[in-house]
């Protein structure tokens, strides 16, 4: 028997269920290393490794997959977008993956205001499609550009605005399902197929309808255990709704049909302001008078904490107090929503309020409630928070009360969070900051604290006749502790009812019925620190590597469609592939399960076959890029973890990672994975032999040095045919990709060579720092910037000497080197910095260095010259009395480069572009060029599906005298491989160079 945190798998029986669905023909079937490291856990606290993964293409392959199951014995665990912040989509077993290929809107019907959908289907995908019609589905959970309609059925989740739209199951018109014990049904509210299982439960609910009708549907916000009441007979025995928020442990979902209703044509949003948030809670009763769609509570803790984050202009006004609630009304009328708003602005009780009507201020407002779950992963303590308390939920009436105790117990516990939920139903949300992962001689792993805690809390929402969950289910946080608020006869017809339906308990075992220990499988609790020597600092993270990957929670915005949330740029290669391992939270996964191993873990557990594990049909192994192959490992100290830095499954993971910085912003956690793949490939090669990319296309900025000697020979040798094809399968790069030409004069020659600017310089002095690409590839970016400043009223400076931010030495690992060479640019840009003297950066990639990189790898030495480096467009916009030239009827597709996006931000572009009177098209996403990942042997097809996803629609759709505007050199570069189109900077754009376009 192999055992997997404590869940047993037999190791001979899970290569029978693989075996099995080979002859069956299931196309997609992996037990490799990379998939079990990443589905070993979900947005949970637990991890769970699980012995293969199944992603069924149709009906008949998930049947085939729950018949060889049962065969052998083997556990299931049926899976969306592993959203599940309770644990109950990781499972010992096969995880039955929905998401990939099972995705898809069957049938919308806008006459009978219905949808026929596929288990995978995501939220935002149905919704996008039901306001095409003015409809959509109701239940929205903050999670809906990525989780799944099969996952909100599992957990009967809500959202912000059930008030209106009720729960999931209150949106279900049918569900075809596939019980444990292989019976398929089809239900409605109209008809329950006769059959053993069926008349059991019949005899059961009446037997018990005492219990059934005092202890079940007290509240709309009672989601623990099962949805019993809905086998009443005067609830007409409507096993569908009964199997809503089962959480996969009874059937299997095959296919739902599901409500709409009318989005209203008019809305607003009151924002009330309280003293504190037990006040809040108090008047939500009168609020609800007011029939709002939505009433969600918060206070000043969190929004702090977005403030501090991304600065004080991230959170629009807010009346005065300490605590507000949102609230949405909306109707069909105009004057009738006013009139409601208006009258809500009187409540009594509140301190102030205001009536939000701009729609981007309202939007951002409904952000801060939305990121909730990754705003709240850091404690008022500034400790790491976690789920686990997550979701509770008490009658509406009495959360006010509820929320005064609980603040009280949390801090008796010693423990601090954000609070905040959906007020109008009493659901409140919380992550606390538990000691998981204390290594220090006296401390636990706090376990043991978690485990009181969770005790106390549980009994105390008895208290206030509520439930343990609010819509995320039990799952394996919570399932130990039902009875802390069922009766012994209840929790005793949870399980006859799961013996009835899954009677050989195959369906996500450990879960609501004979539950998994509360304090079993926490990922977090079993990490040891990562403080061997590091090339990071990891500053915000106490210098451990652990810590910082393990920001992660698994809330998978990396996985967020990009038709959903535009301007996003994480993940672009998961955009691209659509494989959980190439999103930032795959990635993730896989550094976590090194440190896990490293910490004592298990080892592979699942089912292996042969070496490096297995992968059937389409999920075939991906041919590995530059840069990730073996290496050895690091040491770290007897209370630390000594990952083996050389793991396959991490080299995997991070392979297709186009260290693009997009998680850096749009991930709410602040995950940084392309600093994390640069710390793997420094540790796995420190003292080895490197990749050939590493050396031709990481030291670049030597190479283009010594090419400028003799640029023409230099680009007359890479055009000989049989040179060119041996240079780059040496260098490493692929040979489908075009070069830039060197320049034949550097921006450096023409700045020393040029006449002196005779106007007037009243702005003073700016440092002109041309970086690798401007200075040897684009000098003529450099000189349009010169005069764009001159013209400005700035004295143009340039360093004495060639400077370079070490980004390529950066981006392929080779920390040791990068230090030295920002350490040597830093010293000589301080001398600026320190008088005064703003830095100017050209290329987004390298000015990023300067501003975030820097400071990781030299400390607080580069503070001065981060804080005075600057963009083009920040400098222009704080520039007294300079404005923009005209650009009035010029059309502009914008593609920021990504780490503008992610660490300078673009917005002050942006509105220096539309104060010019242009009209712009900005884009998200990555060109997918990104440095040397898209030049780099193994990683063309990314690259280009990369640049599919937004760049080369957008590029095709636009006519020619359209501006393609790129800062990025590799923007550029991408747009000219695969577009035969000329990108432009923002300083050539302002020179009045716009006229100049590649055809």
């Amino acid at each position: 028997m192999q055992t997997v945190d404590g869940a047993a798998v037999d190791g001979a029986a899970a290569a029978r269920v693989l075996e099995s669905l080979r002859r069956n023909g299931v196309a997609d079937v992996r037990a490799d290393a990379t998939t079990l490291d990443v589905y070993s856990s979900d947005a949970s606290l637990f991890r769970v490794r699980p012995a293969a993964v199944a992603f069924p293409h149709d009906v008949d392959e998930a049947l085939a997959v729950l018949a060889a199951c049962r065969e052998a014995g083997v556990p299931l665990t049926s899976r969306g977008a592993g959203t599940s912040i309770a644990g109950n989509a990781v499972g010992p077993g096969v995880v039955l993956e929905f998401s990939r290929h099972m995705n898809r809107v069957l049938r919308l019907d806008p006459e009978a205001r219905t949808a026929t959908v596929q288990p995978g289907t995501v939220h935002a995908t149905l919704q996008r499609m039901a306001l095409a019609h003015g409809l959509r589905f109701g239940p929205d959970p903050s999670t809906h550009t990525r989780c799944t309609i099969g996952g909100m059925i599992g957990n009967n989740s809500c959202g912000a605005r059930t008030p209106a739209y009720g729960r999931t199951v209150d949106n279900v018109e049918h569900l075809q399902v596939v019980t444990g014990s292989g019976r398929r049904l089809r239900l409605d509210g109209n008809h329950v197929p006769e059959t053993p299982e069926t008349g059991a439960l019949r005899e059961l609910a009446a037997g018990h309808l005492e219990t059934l009708r005092t202890e079940f549907g007290r509240f709309g916000r009672q989601v623990s255990g099962y949805a019993l009441e809905h086998l009443l007979p005067e609830k007409g025995f409507d096993l569908r709704k009964a199997l809503v928020g089962s959480e996969g442990t009874l059937a299997v979902v095959l296919e739902a049909e599901v409500r709409l209703v009318k989005d209203p044509a008019h809305k607003a949003m009151v924002a009330l302001g309280f003293a504190d948030i037990g006040t809040a809670a108090d008047v939500v009763t009168e609020v609800m008078a007011f029939s709002p769609t939505a009433c969600e509570g918060l206070d000043r803790r969190i929004v702090d904490v977005v403030r501090s984050r991304k600065g004080p202009g991230s959170v629009p006004e807010l009346p005065a107090g300490a605590a507000w609630l949102f609230v949405e009304l909306a109707g069909d009328h105009s004057a009738d929503v006013a009139d409601r708003a208006a009258r809500l602005l009187r409540l009594p009780e509140a301190v102030a309020a205001r009536v939000v009507d701009h729609p981007a201020e309202a939007a951002a407002l409904w952000k801060i409630r939305e990121d909730g779950s990754a705003l709240s992963g850091r404690s008022p303590a500034g400790e790491p928070a976690h789920s686990g308390w997550e979701d509770a939920a008490v009658p509406p009436e009495r959360l006010g009360a509820y929320l005064r105790e609980f603040d009280e117990l949390v801090a008796r516990h010693g423990f601090s969070g954000f609070p905040y939920g959906h007020f109008a139903d009493g659901c409140v949300h919380v992550r606390l900051d538990f000691p998981f992962g204390n290594r220090g001689p006296n401390e636990t792993d706090g376990r043991t604290e978690y485990r009181a805690f969770m005790s106390d809390a549980a009994d105390l929402v008895g208290r206030y006749g509520g439930s343990l969950s609010g819509e995320h289910g039990d799952g394996r946080v919570r399932g130990e502790l039902l009875p802390r608020i069922y009766s012994p006869e209840a929790i005793r017809l949870f399980g006859t009812v799961k013996g009835i339906l899954d009677p050989d308990n195959l369906l996500n075992p450990g879960v609501l019925v004979d539950p998994r220990p509360l304090d079993a499988d926490i990922r977090t609790a079993a990490a040891k620190p990562v403080r061997i020597p590091l090339g990071f600092s990891y500053q915000h993270d106490g210098g451990d590597f652990s810590r910082a990957v393990h920001r992660c929670t698994g809330i998978a915005q990396c996985r967020t469609d990009a038709a959903t949330r535009p301007g996003l740029v994480m993940c672009p290669s998961y955009a691209a592939t659509k494989e959980e391992k190439d999103s930032t939270r795959g990635r993730a996964r896989a550094l976590q399960e090194m440190i896990l191993r490293a910490s004592g873990g298990d080892g592979d557990g699942g089912a292996r076959l042969g070496d490096g594990g297995a992968r059937l049909g389409d999920g075939g192994a991906r041919p590995g890029g530059a840069g990730l192959g073996a290496a050895a490992g690091g040491s770290g100290g007897p209370s630390e973890a000594a990952p083996d830095w050389r793991s396959p499954a991490v080299h995997e993971a991070l392979d297709l990672c186009l260290s693009c910085k997009g998680c850096l912003s749009d991930c709410p956690t602040g995950i940084d994975m392309a600093s994390y793949k640069a710390e793997v490939l420094y540790q796995s090669y420190r003292g080895r032999l490197r990749p050939a990319s590493h050396y031709s296309l990481g030291w670049l900025p030597r190479w283009a040095r010594l090419a400028s000697f003799a640029p023409t020979l230099a680009n007359g040798l890479l055009k000989i045919p049989g040179l060119r094809h041996a240079g780059l399968r040496l260098a490493g790069v692929d040979a489908r990709r075009g070069l830039p030409q060197f320049a034949q004069e550097t921006f450096d020659h023409w700045f020393r060579n040029r006449d002196p600017s005779a106007v007037a310089a009243p702005n003073g002095p700016v440092l002109l720092w041309a970086d690798t690409f401007t200075n040897y590839f684009s000098p003529e970016i450099g000189q349009a910037a010169v005069r764009v400043l001159e013209r400005a009223g700035y004295e143009v400076l340039v360093p004495g000497e060639r400077l370079c931010c070490g980004l390529t030495w950066i981006s392929t690992g080779q920390l040791d080197t990068a230090r030295r060479i920002l350490s040597r640019t830093v010293d000589a840009l301080a001398g600026y910095a320190d008088t005064g003297v703003p830095v100017l950066g050209l290329e987004p990639s390298c000015t990023a260095v300067l501003r975030s990189d820097a400071l990781e790898l030299l400390g607080g030495k580069a503070l001065p010259v981060a804080q005075s480096t600057r963009t083009l467009a920040e400098l222009l916009a704080g520039t007294q009395g300079w404005t923009p030239p005209s650009l009035v009827g010029e059309e502009i597709v914008a593609q920021p480069h990504c780490h503008h996006h992610a660490v300078l931000g673009w917005g002050t572009d942006l509105g220096l572009l539309q104060d010019a009177g242009a009209k712009v098209q900005s884009l998200g996403g990555c060109c997918g060029l990104a440095g040397n990942f898209g030049v780099e042997r193994g990683h063309y097809d990314v690259s280009v599906a990369v640049a599919e996803t937004q760049l080369l629609p957008a590029v095709r759709s636009t006519g020619p005298d359209a501006v393609l505007l790129a800062d990025g050199f590799s923007c550029r570069t991408q747009i000219t491989d695969l577009a035969h189109r000329r990108g432009i900077h923002l300083a050539q754009l302002l020179d009045g160079a716009c006229g100049v376009r590649m055809q």
